[in-house]
C-alpha cells in the first residue's frame, strides 16, 4: 500500500514516522507531475515545496493551525494532503479544483491568493483576530523570495515586528544566489538558535539581568552580541531590524531537520522568521533545468518533459507585442520597457536581450513599477510599463495620481485582458475598461488584432503623445495573419467593418472577430447587423455614434470587460443623455466573478460566446417588431441568469415612456 494511500485525513500524517516521509515526499511529487502533465499548472514551484509542505502538517495542527500561502500557487502538496487528491486531475479544469488556494473549497485554505505579497498582513490579521479571543493557535505565512519584493510585504512584516503577536513567517527561498549559504554553520546555528534548551536558558538569563541597576545597558550589550554574530554568519540583520527574530537559512529539503525545527520555533512566541532554501522542480529534471520555462505549463509529455505544441500556427498577442516593442527601440532610442516580474509573460525576454539597458524588471512591485515610468516619463523617456492586466489593477494609484493627473505620456501595455482561463476570477482582466476608464485625460484603446495592436505601438512612438496611452489585449492567438506592412491608424475613431444595418453591434477587442462571425448566421435568420471595431473605449468615437443613432434602430455592445462601469454603460448613457428613439443592449461580463476553465468554456457560460451573443441579438431582433423604442422598452441582458435575484432580469422590462417624462 503507497504512504499517500494512508493519508485519508490531513491528521494520518502523523501515523507515519520521520523516515517515511522522504518516500512520501517522492509519492507527492509523482502525483503533482503526472496530474499537471495532463492539465497544465504551476509545476517547478510546486515541486520544489514539498518537503516544506509535509514537515507544515507533520508539525502543526492543520485541524487548529492556519497556513497562509503567498500567491497560493505552491499548494499542490497542500491540497493532495488535505483530501483532494482524488480531484488532481481536475486541477484548473472547469468545474474542477482551482490552481490556487480557495477558501470555498476547503476548510483547509484559510486565504485565498492569486497575487503576491499578502500572505503576511493576512496572517498577522488572523493572529491579532486569535489574540482578541484568547484562542491560541498558530498561524504561519509561506512566502517566496520573488513576493518578498513587493512592497505589501515589507509593510506587513513592519506592522508585524511592532505588534509582536505571535506568528510565524516562512521565507522560501528558491534563488540560487543563497543557496551557498545552506551549510554546516548555518545548520548549526539555526539548530542552536531554534533549541528549546537555548532559548530557555536565553529567557533566564534575560529575566535575571533585569535584576541589576545597570540592566538596560547589559541587556543592550547582549542583543548587540546576538545581531553581530547573526549578521556575521546569516542574511537576517533586515528582519532583525523590523522586529523579527531570524532563523537559518537551512536546507528545505531536509524533513528531519525542518521537523526539527518547526517543532522549535513552536515554543517561541512572538514575530519569527524562518528562511528555508528550495530548489524550484525538485526531483523532475526539466523542470530544475529549467525553472523559468516550468513555472506555468501546459500539458507535457512527463517523461521527456515535453510540451504539447499549441494548435493554432497564428502567434499570440503577446508574441506580437514583444516583436513590435523590439522595433519601436529599433526606432526610437528613448523607448524604455518596464514590467514587474513577467518578462517572459510579457514577450520582453528578446527586448531584454538586444536592449538590456533600456530594460527594466522591477520585481513584484506593481506600484512602484507605475511611479517608476512616470518618473521616466517626466525625466523626457518614453516608458512602455508592460504588466497583466488583473495586477495593473494594483498600480491603479500610481495610473491616476503620477500619470493622468500630472499628464505623463505613458504607454499601459496590459496583456492578459479579458478572461484568461485556467487561472481563474483572481486573473481574468475583465475591470481595466471600468478602472481605467473612470480617469480624465487617458486614452484606453483596445486592438481588433494583432496587425491593430502593432499599429496601435507604433503611433505612440511615431507621434508626440501628451497624456497616458493604455492598450489592452487578450491572452490569446492573434484571429488573422499578421501582415508585413504596418497599417496606418485613424487615431481616435472607430472603424466600420460591414455595411450599415438596422442593427448596430459596437464590438471591442476579442468581440470584433465575435460579431464578424455570427454576421452570415444573422442574415440568414433576416437580420442584418453593422459590425463596427470599437477600438477606442476612452474616449469613445462620439461622431460615429452621433451618426447610428441617426441611423439604427437599435445599438448592441459587446465587450470582454464587466458590464458595471464598462464600454456598454458608457455608450447607454449617451444614447440616453441625447435621446435616442432605437433600443439598445449591453453585453459583457456579468456582475460575479467568474470561475476557472478555459476561454471558451467561460465564454459559453456568460453566454458571450457566439451562440449566446446570437441569441442575444435574436431576442432584441424581436422586441424592435414592437417598435416601442429605447425608452419604453428595453430588454435587459446582464449575463447574470446563475444567481436567483437575477433572474426576473432576464425578462422583458416596461419602464417609463418619454412621453410619461414629460
Amino acid at each position: 500500500m503507497k504512504l499517500l494511500e494512508k493519508i485519508t485525513s490531513p491528521e494520518k500524517i502523523k501515523d507515519l514516522s520521520v523516515e517515511q516521509l522522504s518516500g512520501l515526499a517522492e509519492e507527492i511529487r509523482q502525483s503533482i507531475i503526472s496530474s499537471v502533465s495532463k492539465t497544465g499548472g504551476h509545476l517547478a514551484t510546486n515541486l520544489g515545496s514539498v518537503e516544506l509542505t509535509i514537515a507544515l502538517h507533520y508539525v502543526l495542527d492543520i485541524s487548529r493551525d492556519k497556513l497562509v500561502w503567498d500567491v497560493s500557487n505552491q499548494t499542490y502538496s497542500h491540497k493532495i494532503l488535505t483530501g483532494r487528491r482524488d480531484k488532481m486531475d481536475t486541477i484548473r479544469q472547469y468545474k474542477g479544483l482551482a490552481g490556487f488556494a480557495k477558501r470555498e473549497e476547503s476548510k483547509y485554505d484559510h486565504f485565498g491568493a492569486g497575487h503576491a505579497s499578502t500572505s503576511i498582513s493576512a496572517a498577522l490579521g488572523m493572529a491579532v483576530a486569535r489574540d482578541n479571543a484568547d484562542d491560541d493557535y498558530k498561524v504561519v505565512a509561506i512566502i517566496g523570495d520573488g513576493a518578498m519584493t513587493g512592497g505589501l510585504a515589507f509593510e506587513g512584516l513592519n506592522n508585524a515586528g511592532s505588534l509582536k503577536n505571535d506568528l510565524t513567517v516562512i521565507l522560501n527561498d528558491n534563488s540560487w544566489s543563497i543557496s551557498k549559504n545552506v551549510g554546516a554553520m548555518s545548520k548549526y546555528l539555526t539548530n542552536m538558535l531554534t533549541d528549546e534548551k537555548f532559548n530557555k536558558l536565553r529567557d533566564e538569563i534575560w529575566e535575571m539581568t533585569g535584576r541589576f541597576k545597570r540592566r538596560d545597558k547589559i541587556r543592550s550589550a547582549i542583543q548587540h552580541i546576538e545581531q553581530s554574530v547573526r549578521g556575521v554568519i546569516v542574511p537576517g540583520m533586515l528582519f532583525q531590524k523590523l522586529g523579527f527574530r531570524y532563523f537559518g537559512p537551512i536546507n528545505g529539503h531536509d524533513l528531519p531537520l525542518l521537523i526539527r525545527t518547526l517543532g522549535n520555533l513552536k515554543n517561541i512566541s512572538g514575530p519569527k522568521m524562518l528562511h528555508v532554501v528550495t530548489t524550484k522542480g525538485k526531483g523532475y529534471k526539466p523542470a530544475e533545468g529549467n525553472p523559468t520555462k516550468y513555472h506555468g505549463v501546459s500539458s507535457f509529455d512527463k517523461i521527456t518533459g515535453q510540451m504539447d505544441k499549441k494548435a493554432s500556427t497564428l502567434p499570440s498577442y503577446t508574441e506580437v507585442f514583444g516583436n513590435s516593442m523590439i522595433e519601436l527601440a529599433a526606432k526610437d532610442d528613448n523607448v524604455i520597457a518596464i514590467t514587474a516580474a513577467m518578462a517572459p509573460g510579457t514577450g520582453l525576454v528578446k527586448f531584454s536581450e538586444e536592449f538590456p539597458k533600456r530594460f527594466f524588471d522591477v520585481g513584484i512591485a506593481e506600484g512602484h513599477a507605475g511611479t517608476f515610468a512616470a518618473g521616466i516619463s517626466a525625466g523626457g523617456g518614453k516608458p512602455y510599463l508592460t504588466i497583466y492586466s488583473t495586477f495593473m489593477q494594483r498600480a491603479f494609484d500610481m495610473v491616476m495620481h503620477d500619470m493622468a493627473l500630472q499628464k505623463l505620456p505613458v504607454v499601459l501595455c496590459m496583456d492578459r485582458g479579458g478572461l484568461v482561463g485556467s487561472d481563474g476570477p483572481t486573473h481574468h482582466g475583465v475591470y481595466d475598461l471600468s478602472f481605467i476608464s473612470t480617469l480624465p485625460d487617458i486614452v484606453m484603446a483596445v486592438p481588433k488584432d494583432g496587425n491593430e495592436l502593432r499599429s496601435m505601438l507604433h503611433y505612440t512612438v511615431d507621434n508626440e503623445i501628451k497624456i497616458p496611452i493604455a492598450i489592452r489585449y487578450p491572452r490569446d492567438t492573434i484571429p488573422t495573419e499578421m501582415k508585413s506592412e504596418i497599417e496606418p491608424i485613424d487615431w481616435g475613431c472607430w472603424e466600420q467593418l460591414t455595411a450599415e444595418g438596422d442593427i448596430t453591434v459596437l464590438a471591442v477587442g476579442t468581440m470584433v472577430t465575435t460579431a464578424l462571425n455570427i454576421k452570415n448566421t444573422l442574415k440568414e435568420k433576416g437580420i442584418n447587423i453593422s459590425v463596427v471595431n470599437a477600438r477606442f473605449v476612452k474616449p469613445f468615437d462620439e461622431q460615429f455614434l452621433n451618426k447610428v443613432m441617426k441611423k439604427s434602430k437599435a445599438v448592441v455592445t459587446i465587450e470582454e470587460n464587466a458590464l458595471i462601469g464598462g464600454f456598454g454603460q458608457a455608450v447607454a448613457a449617451y444614447l440616453l443623455t441625447n435621446k435616442y428613439q432605437g433600443s439598445f443592449t449591453a453585453l459583457g461580463i456579468p456582475d460575479r466573478y467568474i470561475t476557472h476553465g478555459t476561454r471558451a468554456e467561460l465564454l459559453r457560460e456568460i453566454e458571450l460566446d457566439e451562440k449566446g451573443v446570437s441569441n442575444a441579438i435574436i431576442a432584441l431582433s424581436e422586441s424592435l417588431e414592437s417598435g416601442n423604442g429605447f425608452y419604453r422598452k428595453l430588454k435587459i441582458f446582464s449575463n447574470n441568469k446563475h444567481q436567483d435575484f437575477q433572474k426576473e432580469k432576464e425578462k422583458e422590462t416596461d419602464i417609463v415612456s418619454e412621453k410619461d417624462l414629460k
